[in-house]
């Protein structure tokens, strides 16, 4: 089996994102992690923004399961150097075998802006840090990985893409409609895996489902790698005022019964996608949708 087939057969076709761990202390953390794995999911997502430090909370999720694959979406390449990230990600790496893909990203200005740095030029930056990783796996003094875990780039335009394919495993892709997953296939090629985040909100009522959703795409459209990417797509300036219009809100939200999320989800796997992170957002804007997790894990499961 290749190296993408056997990545591809270790997180399986569907996992759990989630930002909402850093609202929950350690205990609640791990309980969560091994519900998800129990659940049968393949794998579990967590992001880094201004909580915990992302190795740290992937290391939290990992001790608490023994078959679950942790991923981060994405580790934040301007909070730690090159060699840093390619240390952390190679000791996680070592420590639970074959349950770790390091996925990192560029992040946003404004999340540059916290921490008194200057977004520079992103691609380039990126481009020279996966030089710097790679000196850092020739250099590496510890004990080292086996299998080595995977590193993804979180990717929306085209250059990214290119860089995901030519440069890692493949791509984490957020915030995007099933059609971005088709070109980034055509971008990324056969060989690299793909794993888009879809989220969604389990509830049949329009303006519940949309005012929930509304709260989270309010959010990423102020950032502009989200709304440049969605222009691509034909959204104008028009369906991101507000917190988006209804058709940018159900794009980019799947929202109804188990059955018209799955259906979102299955859009993603048919366009190319080889797993699909599936984000539940409840109307606690803090809380973990574990209900939710099992309410969909049947239907998720199956696809």
């Amino acid at each position: 089996m290749s190296f993408p087939e056997q990545l591809r057969a270790r997180i399986g076709r569907v996992g759990v994102w989630s930002g909402q761990f850093d609202f929950s202390p350690a205990p609640v953390v791990r309980d969560a992690a091994r519900e998800v794995q129990d659940l049968g999911y393949g794998a579990l997502w967590t992001g880094e923004a201004v909580g915990r430090e992302v190795l740290t909370a992937a290391h939290l999720m990992l001790a608490a399961t023994d078959s679950l694959v942790v991923a981060t979406g994405i580790a934040n390449i301007w909070a730690r150097d090159a060699l840093a990230m390619a240390a952390g990600q190679l000791a996680v790496g070592e420590a639970f075998p074959g349950r770790f893909v390091l996925g990192i990203g560029v992040s946003h200005k404004p999340l540059l802006d916290v921490r008194g740095q200057d977004y520079g030029r992103p691609l380039s930056f990126m481009r020279d840090y996966l030089a710097g990783m790679d000196h850092g796996y020739d250099v590496y003094r510890a004990a080292p990985p086996a299998p080595q875990p995977p590193r993804v780039l979180a990717a929306l335009g085209p250059k990214m893409l290119e860089l995901a394919r030519d440069r890692a495993d493949g791509a984490h892709t957020y915030f995007v409609p099933p059609e971005h997953t088709a070109k980034a296939r055509e971008i990324l090629g056969p060989g690299k895996l793909l794993a888009p985040e879809q989220v969604c909100v389990l509830s049949s009522d329009p303006s519940v489902a949309r005012e929930i959703a509304r709260r989270h795409t309010g959010s990423y459209l102020r950032l502009a790698n989200y709304t440049n990417n969605l222009a691509r797509f034909g959204f104008t300036d028009s369906d991101f005022a507000d917190g988006g219009n209804d058709r940018l809100v159900d794009t980019i939200c799947a929202w109804g019964d188990v059955d018209a999320v799955a259906s979102r989800v299955k859009a993603h796997l048919d366009a190319g996608a080889d797993h699909v992170a599936v984000q539940v957002l409840v109307d606690d804007r803090r809380g973990l949708p574990r209900k939710e997790w099992a309410e969909l894990a049947p239907a998720l499961l199956a696809l």
